[in-house]
């Protein structure tokens, strides 16, 4: 467990891609106790500078030597990094917060969204794991209705940005779209089809059965979170081309009837969770809006009357906020306020 400190030699790894950015201005913003702040990225990203409240940090390379005298480390460079180095990272005595899949099936790893399961925290062995982006802020949003009227069944299909693939992909979208209004060839490199003016149905790897890996981490992750693995869930994820921001439509079927009125004012109370629903007045969460912001944004609540307690909603968060690096923050957040 973390010690109790006044402030914390804190690092990023991964620091110089797009959600290593984003961890870097959340730990600024949120003002976290940062009494030192390292960067650390590949041996190509290595002498690239930041700024870190008015100082200049210099990123240099990982090795499984730099970990000691830091007390937390915020991991984003994939799941082959994080399974050499997060292990090198625990065994100095550091607190490792992952944002890649490597570890989050680990039964031994706990895997934690602070509004839903922060006591999963106490049980944590080194390593913690960040859960996926899309998984992030459904369980938000479903914990306050399960702990209401019971969820049963739940149906999501995803509308996610290119930012979720990266840097790369945010470049594809915006060169495929300017060399389409400009009437030039349409070149493809990060996903399999053309991005703009197009949906791909296809994130991550399809698997035997169907299904890709972005869709059965849904459903893995949901469970593993809310603690029930009596929950169904099924799951469809598609690429948009939007550059930020994850949209997703729910069908949620509770175990008791619940109104829609009544789920509203359940998440209005609930953290996290911001309620934008007054479709009569055009008003629901859109993408354009939410970018930048902290919360998960709700709409659209209301019935499904094809099934006796059945609820649909559309909620959007900032996947690379909420669905990354805030969600890591936070994390390292509630183990200082746990820290003895």
């Amino acid at each position: 467990m973390l010690k109790k400190k006044n402030n914390y030699v804190v690092a990023v790894v991964g620091a110089t891609g797009a959600v290593g950015n984003e961890m870097i201005a959340t730990l600024e913003s949120r003002e976290f106790p940062v009494k030192e702040l390292k960067l650390f990225a590949s041996k190509k990203s290595e002498g690239k500078e930041y700024e870190f409240h008015g100082k200049t940090v210099i990123v240099k390379e990982l090795n499984e030597d730099v970990f000691d005298g830091i007390d937390i480390a915020l991991f984003s460079a994939g799941g082959e990094r994080s399974k050499i180095f997060a292990p090198a990272a625990a065994r100095a005595g550091c607190v490792v917060i992952d944002n890649s899949s490597q570890w989050r099936m680990d039964p031994e790893v706990p895997l934690v969204v602070p509004e839903v399961n922060p006591q999963d925290l106490k049980r944590h062995k080194g390593i913690i794991a960040n859960p996926n982006c899309s998984t992030i802020q459904m369980v938000v949003v479903l914990k306050p209705v399960h702990d209401a009227a019971g969820i049963k069944r739940v149906v999501v299909t995803t509308f996610q940005s290119v930012s979720g693939t990266g840097k790369k992909a945010m470049d594809e979208l915006f060169n495929q779209t300017a060399d389409i209004l400009n009437m030039k060839t349409v070149n493809t490199n990060v996903y399999p089809h053309q991005i703009a003016f197009n949906c791909l149905p296809h994130i991550d790897v399809f698997q035997p059965d169907g299904y890709t890996k972005e869709e059965i981490k849904m459903i893995k992750e949901t469970k593993k979170i809310l603690g029930d693995d009596s929950i169904k869930i099924t799951a469809t994820t598609v690429r948009v081309p939007v550059f930020r921001c994850h949209s997703e439509s729910l069908n949620i079927e509770t175990r008791k009837r619940i109104h829609p009125d009544e789920v509203r004012a359940i998440l209005s109370e609930a953290p996290g969770i911001i309620v934008f629903d007054a479709p009569e007045k055009n008003v629901y969460p859109l993408a354009v809006d939410v970018a930048g912001k902290d919360e998960t944004y709700v709409g659209r609540i209301r019935h499904d009357d094809s099934i006796e307690n059945g609820i649909n909603m559309w909620i959007v968060a900032d996947n690379l906020r909420k669905g990354a690096a805030l969600n890591a923050v936070q994390i390292a957040e509630k183990l200082v306020e746990m820290a003895g």
